[in-house]
């Protein structure tokens, strides 16, 4: 963002639909009614100390109690709960099974072929206890990172807690990404060892990864790695290097169930987990073990509310931070059953989701808006065919959600009575940041809604000062919170430039900035409009993307839409939108009138697109977020450049390009 971005945004989408929480689920709720939800907030602002360190007391075990909450002497480096021992993996397992829980399911897992397998907590404890000591056995000790590149089966999460269990932080690269980002992540952690699979399946094809992995240690480029344990899914033909691999159903299953939980540092490194930069070396984000585990471990119970008897789907792959938190340790830190899925909706089975549902009987369901319009473009038809009454809440994540895909989903998917948890956060933030409490908090569709308890976000100029309602700014976090990164691997400096000193000080104190930029309205409600670099300045006009696309979204011929700027020699910057149609809608010269006619009508004349291109599909990374560079390249006439790799169909590029 340019000096200028604290201009005030000239013209706002209008969304006045307010939905309140019923009195059904205020009365199911853990957090009911708005005034809890403010009573724990002005706790956390009044004494951050007590609130956190009561948090950290009562939601996670400890084999030795913390001495301080935080110390916070050498910002932004923080340091949480300092002189506690504590482990993720006994907290996300043995204690369950210690308190009567052991037979209890803990994951539901679905293959994309059909297969179905359900994992008790004791089960889960063995399976655990064995990967951890076959871990050991090929060398694997305390503070040795180990990456993961897994298909979405069972064994990935064991392989998590397996590692978390004796102390070898895991980086879980995702199992879409190739052989050349898989090598530079595994450089840039110094992994000691891989574990993987001999491919996965997705959308009825067969992803080879053993042989990307074999690719990625060629000719010795990745000198740190000394072992490779592969899991035995597609039964696909591969190579094997004696003395460095290992089949997983040959080494697991002979160890040992017992294997004490390491007793680990609350500041002793987690995960590593690489953030995808549109430009430049990827990012390694440092989480540690307490801060993060009791952050995961609120914001699952705080935000789906999850009863005992519940089942719970995050559509997510563990490769992504949603994984992490919201499929393995925040549900299975609170004693839930997860579902895990291998497959995707596709052509073969375009009601893949819906059926899990009412087989399963989810009652949670949490997925990323992109799914959710694939589906509107789809039509109601086939979710239509099935029982979702299980449904009781549904959430969003990974972008902001256009309000006519928020309507559908909660009328279409939800039987109009569903509430839906907008949710902001980042893979750097842990977890949620931004979110309704779904018995506590008025909904409005496209906003992320207030700050979770403990959490001062605010909206700022480049000079730091607060803007008023409605005018766009940085989003930014004013103090430390639990499930906060610590640092980029290898690179503080990074960290503190990239997120630190970005914008000058808040009275004095660092503030976190989260790279997105947002509004509040009068109502103090969060209106995310994404990237920074989403902000389009026209003619000294900076309007937001996610608000225009929102607009043409609402146009009952537009399935999803994607707005970018390019250089104008007289406004400075043009607007250009890739429209994507719905099904039985053509494109035409009356079409694309009507398009900007329509947008002028919900927003302004200033918000007129200046070119729309309509196209089949948009440039995606794998987790199913936009990539807008490369539309904002293609608009103007510019080279792609910089990271694709998490782009996950490179014809749609070719095809923009034509």
């Amino acid at each position: 963002m340019s000096s200028d971005s604290s201009a005030k945004i000239e013209t706002v989408l209008q969304e006045e639909r307010v939905f309140n929480p019923s009195d059904e689920t205020i009365n199911r709720a853990s957090i009911k009614g708005f005034a809890q939800y403010q009573k724990m907030v002005n706790s956390a602002k009044s004494d951050p100390q007590k609130f956190w360190g009561e948090a950290a007391l009562e939601g996670l075990h400890w084999f030795k109690p913390f001495n301080t909450v935080l110390d916070w002497t050498d910002p932004p480096f923080a340091r949480w709960f300092d002189g506690g021992k504590t482990n993720v993996s006994y907290n996300c397992l043995d204690r369950h099974v210690k308190q009567g829980k052991g037979e209890k399911i803990a994951i539901i897992w679905e293959g994309e072929p059909g297969e179905v397998r359900k994992i008790t907590y004791k089960q889960l404890l063995e399976q655990v206890c064995r990967t951890a000591n076959a871990l050991k056995e090929i060398g694997i000790k305390k503070g040795d990172l180990v990456a993961l590149y897994m298909p979405m089966v069972p064994e990935a999460a064991v392989a998590m807690l397996a590692c978390a269990r004796i102390g070898a932080p895991h980086s879980v690269v995702f199992g879409g990404f190739s052989s050349e980002a898989l090598r530079d992540r595994i450089n840039d952690g110094q992994a000691k060892a891989i574990i993987t699979a001999d491919g996965g399946f997705r959308k009825d094809k067969i992803i080879s990864l053993k042989n990307a992995v074999d690719s990625a240690l060629s000719g010795n480029s990745c000198p740190s790695v000394e072992s490779v344990l592969v899991v035995k899914r597609t039964s696909e033909s591969i190579s094997f290097s004696p003395g460095r691999d290992y089949w997983w159903h040959e080494l697991v299953p002979a160890q040992s169930i017992d294997c004490p939980a390491e007793e680990m540092d609350s500041e002793d490194r987690l995960f590593v987990l690489y953030t995808s930069g549109s430009t430049g070396k990827p990012k390694g984000v440092v989480h540690t073990t307490a801060g993060y585990n009791l952050w995961a471990h609120m914001t699952f119970q705080w935000i789906f509310d999850v009863r005992e008897e519940e089942i719970y789907w995050c559509t997510a792959d563990v490769g992504w931070i949603t994984g992490h938190s919201y499929i393995v340790y925040g549900p299975l830190s609170n004693g839930s059953t997860t579902v895990m899925y291998e497959g995707v909706p596709r052509p073969s089975n375009p009601g893949a989701f819906w059926d899990l549902i009412e087989r399963h009987k989810i009652n949670i369901f949490y997925t990323a808006p992109t799914a959710i319009r694939a589906f509107m473009k789809s039509g109601r038809d086939i979710p239509d065919k099935y029982n979702l009454k299980s449904l009781r809440l549904l959430g969003t994540v990974g972008e902001p959600i256009n309000p006519e895909a928020w309507i559908w989903y909660r009328d279409v998917i939800g039987g109009n009575s569903c509430p839906i948890v907008d949710t902001w956060w980042q893979t750097e933030t842990g977890g949620v940041m931004i979110s309704p409490l779904p018995g506590a908090i008025p909904t409005k569709p496209g906003s992320a809604t207030l700050p979770l308890p403990g959490i001062e976000a605010e909206i700022v100029n480049a000079e730091g000062k607060s803007v008023d309602v409605n005018q766009g700014g940085y989003l930014v976090i004013k103090h430390p919170w639990p499930g906060m990164m610590r640092t980029v691997h290898g690179n503080p400096q990074r960290f503190r430039e990239s997120y630190w000193e970005y914008l000058p000080p808040i009275n004095g104190s660092l503030v976190y900035f989260a790279g997105d930029g947002a509004r509040r309205d009068k109502d103090g409600y969060f209106w995310i409009m994404g990237r920074v670099d989403d902000v389009i300045n026209v003619s000294g006009h900076r309007l937001g993307t996610m608000e225009i696309e929102s607009a043409l979204v609402s146009h009952n011929s537009v399935a999803e839409a994607a707005v970018v700027g390019k250089p104008d020699d007289i406004k400075g910057e043009a607007i250009v939108a890739f429209v994507t149609l719905e099904s039985g809608a053509n494109h035409n010269e009356k079409l694309l009138t009507d398009l900007k006619v329509h947008v002028s009508t919900e927003i302004g004349a200033i918000a007129r697109p200046d070119e729309i291109r309509f196209t089949n599909s948009l440039p995606k990374t794998r987790s199913g977020k936009i990539m807008r560079r490369l539309l904002r390249a293609l608009a103007a006439g510019e080279e792609v450049k910089g990271d694709t790799s998490t782009l996950e169909d490179r014809n749609v590029l070719d095809e923009l390009r034509k």
